[in-house]
Order: C-alpha cells, then sequence, then structure tokens
C-alpha cells in the first residue's frame, strides 16, 4: 500500500513537473514577433529559414470531398496571407495532394512557399524514383525541404542509413540542388525517433529537421513533447509540429476546442504548427489563431492540461500512436522499395 501511494505520488510530480515546464520553458521562439501581413513567424532550427507558425497540411487538399478548386484556393489564400509553410507528401491521395499544389503554386506562387514533401522509400532507388515524382507533380525543380516519412518502425534508421539507403540518395540530391535540406517524420513513438537521431549520431550526421505529433494529448502518453523536443532544440533541428487535432480525433473527446488545440500546439517550442484544412472556413480559423497568437500563460496551460489528463491516459485520441490507422506504409509496405 505504501509502495503503491509513492509511485502515485512520483506519477503525480512528473506531471506536475511536466506542466510547469510547458508553462514556463517551451514557450514560443523569441522571433515568434517577426511578422509579415501579422502572420508570426519563427526560425527553422540550423535551417535559418522563417516559416509562418501555421502551416498549411497537404493531405487535406487532396480528399474527395475537396474539389480541385477549392484545394487551389486554399493554398493560394493561405500564401497570400502570409502561411508560407506547405506540407505534403509523395503518397497522399494516390500523388493528388502534391498535383493540385503544383498547380496551385503556379503564376509567381511558388516564390511565396517555403515547400516540403515527403518521400516513403528505404532505398536509393525508391528514394530517387518517389522525389522524382513529387518535383514532377509539384511542377517545381527542387524543394525547400524533404523529409523521410513515416519513421514508425525501429528498424527504419538502420535501412535508411545503410549502404544504399535513401538518405545516400537524398544528399546526391542536395548536392546537385534537388532538394534544400533533409529530415524526418513519424508518428507512433517518441523513441523510435530517438533511435533515428541516435543512428545519425553514429554517422556523424544531424538531420535539418524532426516532425511529429505535439498536442494537448501527448504531454499525458507517450510523449513526444517531453522526450523529443530537448533533444532536437540540443541539436538545432527545426521542429515541425503536426496533429494539433490528431485528424479531428482529439475533438471526439469534447474536452477542447479547436482553436484551443491549435494554440495549445503553438505554445510549445515548434517551428511551425502544421494543421490540415478542407475549407475556407477551417483555413481562416488556422490563420486567424495564428495571427492573434501571443502564447499562453501558466494559468492557461495548466487548465487545458487537467480538461485532457483523464482521456488521455491510454491514447485513445491519439490513434496514430496505437493503431495502425494512420500507417500508410503498413498497408503499403511495397512503397518503401
Amino acid at each position: 500500500m505504501i509502495l503503491r501511494r509513492g509511485m502515485m505520488e512520483r506519477r503525480e510530480f512528473i506531471k506536475s513537473a511536466a506542466i510547469a515546464a510547458l508553462a514556463s520553458g517551451l514557450s514560443p521562439h523569441a522571433d515568434a514577433s517577426d511578422t509579415t501581413q501579422a502572420m508570426p513567424y519563427r526560425t527553422l532550427g540550423r535551417t535559418g529559414a522563417k516559416v509562418s507558425l501555421v502551416g498549411l497540411g497537404g493531405h487535406h487538399i487532396g480528399r474527395e470531398s475537396v474539389s480541385e478548386a477549392d484545394g487551389i484556393k486554399i493554398i493560394r489564400t493561405g500564401l497570400d496571407s502570409g502561411a508560407n509553410f506547405l506540407d505534403n507528401c509523395w503518397d497522399y491521395n494516390n500523388g493528388v495532394s502534391e498535383s493540385r499544389m503544383g498547380l496551385a503554386l503556379k503564376d509567381g506562387y511558388r516564390q511565396k512557399a517555403f515547400l516540403m514533401t515527403k518521400l516513403d522509400g528505404r532505398t536509393a532507388k525508391a528514394a530517387q524514383q518517389q522525389l522524382e515524382e513529387s518535383l514532377r507533380r509539384l511542377q517545381t525543380d527542387h524543394l525547400d525541404l524533404i523529409q523521410i516519412h513515416e519513421i514508425i518502425r525501429m528498424e527504419d534508421p538502420e535501412r535508411v542509413f545503410a549502404p544504399g539507403g535513401s538518405l545516400e540518395y537524398l544528399e546526391k540530391a542536395r548536392k546537385e540542388g534537388k532538394v534544400r535540406f533533409i529530415g524526418f517524420t513519424g508518428h507512433k513513438s517518441p523513441e523510435i525517433h530517438l533511435h533515428m537521431i541516435e543512428i545519425a549520431t553514429r554517422h556523424n550526421y544531424t538531420f535539418d529537421t524532426v516532425q511529429m505529433p505535439l498536442n494537448v494529448m501527448d504531454v499525458h502518453f507517450d510523449s513526444f513533447g517531453s522526450k523529443l523536443v530537448p533533444v532536437a532544440k540540443k541539436l538545432n533541428m527545426g521542429i515541425l509540429g503536426m496533429k494539433p487535432m490528431g485528424d479531428g480525433v482529439i475533438l471526439k473527446s469534447n474536452t477542447v476546442t479547436p482553436v484551443e488545440c491549435l494554440r495549445f500546439a503553438m505554445h510549445l517550442p515548434v517551428s511551425v504548427v502544421i494543421t490540415g484544412c478542407d475549407s475556407m472556413d477551417i483555413l481562416k480559423q488556422a490563420l486567424d489563431t495564428a495571427k492573434n497568437f501571443r502564447g499562453l500563460d501558466a494559468a492557461e496551460v495548466s487548465a487545458l492540461l487537467k480538461k485532457t489528463e483523464s482521456v488521455a491516459q491510454n491514447g485513445e485520441f491519439e490513434l496514430y500512436k496505437t493503431t495502425h490507422n494512420f500507417d500508410g506504409t503498413f498497408k503499403n509496405p511495397q512503397w518503401l522499395g
């Protein structure tokens, strides 16, 4: 009984410490006040690039529920409003997301964008084929950032760094001017991300960026924010926060609103918060939240974490961690090469 009480007290202490850290130490970047058209910008880690506080996710604009015209309008309106960070992936909606974004980037819009896409290939051959397809669809001769997608297995890092692995080709592509910066993404476990960084360190390599889910639920369950963000900050990697609402699943908990989700994610030490927008109303919500964001105080952070604590314990609303629902390469292992 005494042992159990001691364990419970220790858990409460850890949670209190996490809340205190989020309320004070994990505050917005000092350069978040650098604005254009009232849009805050932050520095993308070691790249030195300035990116908008809110980034536009590419998956949503390629969904069947969104017309091509609306997808183009969402991207162009975002860029015109100062949201320069664009997210995409080679596999999103069988290439439709990239094709629509490519159309949106015509007529001078490419110059307004910090363009990122992702690829799944773990071999140099697969990475080259996917990158070349992405460049064609996006109608550009280079990407500002390419990321190795879905590092969700403990063996993925070894495959990336192996002779003939995807990183071998991506560094070649960088030298050829096809990509400026290289990073990696994943949503399964911070331990897998940490393993990727460990393997990179063994090869005397540091990725420019790392993308991970960061939201009001993450703090309570296998937390990327607690375990990975401090390591990435120490290496001066650009930190890309995604899934501020868990693709809408977090909202089903009926504990937080969309704006609260966005504001909490923006409070963290991220370079950009990537969110999917499938309508002009949702886009306006994201843009307005970013433009009006001035940070959260300790009481606001504590209140949000207390509201989500009881429902976040087992990852029920973070399905990307606990299920294969979000694992495209699990369903399509051939994409890995």
